[in-house]
């Protein structure tokens, strides 16, 4: 335990992550890529297109 009563070991095992994939990792398609662009377009006028019409 260290000076605040914790114990600093992990309760996973360590072994070879080659199975875990992350988000960056992984492949998209241009279509994907233009919905994203698309939400990220509807969010930016509801976020800062409606205080400014009101």
């Amino acid at each position: 335990m260290d000076d605040h009563g914790y114990d600093h070991h992990e309760h996973h095992p360590h072994g070879n992550a080659e199975g875990r994939v992350t988000a960056p990792m992984q492949e998209f398609s241009a279509g994907q890529a233009g919905v994203g662009a698309v939400v990220l377009l509807l969010g930016l006028a509801v976020t800062f297109g409606l205080p400014l019409l009101l």
